[in-house]
């Protein structure tokens, strides 16, 4: 273990969330928020001093990072842009309690969107921007952000994306792992700007839109109302449901697309299963729910809107869809765990992980049926190696494991079983609003603060896809190398 390395990468994170506070301190100026900017500044100091004294005394020439680095490197940077990113919150007197902070921040971080706030409209507009500022830093992922802007990373930061990119594979799309990062926030800050021009030229003014384009490009969801998208036009429902799904995407599609390789995007069959999994959701639930509305345009954009919202793991709403049929809800709970594409800013399994267990699942029968076939796995055309598919299903066992650990964890919580249970994958899976208690009108405000650290807890396992931060707790990753 590099550990100078890996402290010294910390240092900078400490400096660059100095700097990220910096904007919501502008905001603060913009609205005459002084007892807000004040918070905003006091954090940007200690945490620029801090992270400058730990890079200066951790400075080393030996700059190499494998692995284990990179997952200790990525958790910590979670962690703590997490416990630093809460202290505004208390410091202002917005979020008075230090663990309710600390959860809307990681909710915030890991694009989540679970909220313990009853009243978001009562909250600063500084801060109010803060919280969402946190969905567009930590959709692309704190460390890929670090990685484009500091000059001195590592060649070998691949590593650190491979610790922190969501799905099973992740490969350079240049040969330098900080060119890549680069790409992919080029992409992502592109996205972000059409879609705030496309949200201001509606009903929404320039800070909603900037407020609701980075729910949406971190596939997060915070909103700045108590019935989210509800109140906005059906222009405005329609742009952050197709941008939701576009986001869903992986971004090295994107890429393909910008250096001209249509042919190998249209091939794609995460892509298409993505895209056919949404369209499925939409006609089943639209079918379902048509009654309530006696309008088959309404059923269709709320149908539309709310299975892009769930299955990118963003969590708006445009209806308490808490109120739809068992069948809608049992659709909607599917997709929470589904997820969107690998590499994009979603959660939950991934679309490539759920097509390779399938398809696992159907060589194994063929496999049983006819002992002595060669089979194998095939995935974008091409032969999964053994590896990947070891992982993959390895991944899946403790996925189950943990969701079933953290359920139990929190069950002595009095709101039932379809609130529990929703809540735990509503977390887990980085999505926001469950059902029951914690459905699209409610919040997580009455849980008890072990629930909220246990959920806070399952929201960085969720993000960083569980091994990345169970490797970085093993003592054992932190013993010096012989």
């Amino acid at each position: 273990m590099n550990r100078k390395m890996v402290f010294y990468i910390f240092g900078r994170i400490g400096q660059v969330a100095a700097f990220l506070l910096l904007l919501p301190a502008l905001v603060a100026i913009i609205y005459s928020e002084y007892v807000q900017l004040r918070a905003f500044l006091i954090t940007s100091l200690a945490s620029f001093a801090a992270g400058s004294a730990i890079a200066l005394l951790c400075k080393t020439k030996n700059r190499v990072i494998y692995a284990k680095e990179g997952f200790a490197v990525v958790s910590l940077a979670w962690i703590c842009m997490s416990a630093v990113g809460a202290l505004p919150f208390v410091l202002s007197g917005d979020i008075p309690s230090y663990v309710d902070a600390f959860f809307e921040t990681v909710s915030g971080f890991t694009t989540t969107g679970a909220s313990i706030l009853t009243d978001v409209e009562a909250m600063s507009k500084s801060m109010l921007f803060w919280r969402s500022f946190t969905h567009w830093v930590g959709g692309m992922g704190v460390l890929v952000f670090v990685m484009a802007i500091v000059s001195n990373m590592t060649d070998r930061s691949i590593h650190i994306m491979r610790a922190e990119m969501p799905g099973p594979v992740v490969g350079k799309l240049l040969p330098r792992g900080r060119d890549t990062a680069k790409i992919l926030y080029l992409i992502y800050i592109v996205m972000t700007l059409v879609q705030i021009l496309l949200l201001w030229a509606g009903d929404m003014d320039l800070f909603e839109s900037v407020l609701h384009t980075f729910g949406s490009a971190g596939t997060g969801g915070f909103g700045m109302k108590s019935t989210s998208i509800g109140g906005y036009s059906t222009y405005s429902q329609i742009v952050i449901g197709v941008f939701m799904l576009l986001f869903g995407v992986n971004f090295n599609l994107y890429f393909l697309l910008i250096i001209g390789r249509l042919k190998t995007v249209l091939k794609s069959t995460e892509l298409w299963t993505y895209l056919g999994i949404a369209a499925a959701g939409v006609v089943v639930i639209t079918l379902n729910i048509m009654h309530l509305y006696g309008n088959f345009g309404t059923a269709l954009k709320d149908a539309f809107f709310q299975t892009s919202s769930i299955m990118t793991t963003t969590g708006f709403s445009t209806t308490d869809f808490d109120l739809w049929p068992s069948l809608s809800k049992g659709v909607l709970m599917l997709l929470m765990c589904f997820g969107s594409c690998a590499g994009s800013t979603a959660g939950g399994l991934k679309i490539s992980r759920v097509v390779i267990l399938f398809k696992l699942i159907l060589t194994e029968i063929k496999r049983m049926l006819h002992p002595r076939a060669v089979t194998s796995v095939k995935f974008e055309g091409k032969a999964v190696d053994k590896q990947t598919l070891h992982s993959v299903a390895i991944y899946f066992a403790v996925y189950v494991f943990c969701v079933i650990a953290v359920f139990l964890a929190i069950s002595f919580e009095p709101f039932g079983f379809e609130s529990n249970f929703s809540a735990v994958l509503a977390t887990f899976n980085n999505i926001g609003p469950g059902f029951g208690a914690v459905g699209p009108t409610g919040s997580f405000a009455e849980y008890t603060g072990f629930s909220k650290i246990v959920f806070s807890f399952a929201m960085l396992l969720g993000r960083l896809e569980i091994f990345p931060l169970i490797i970085a707790l093993s003592p054992s990753t932190w013993k010096k190398s012989r």
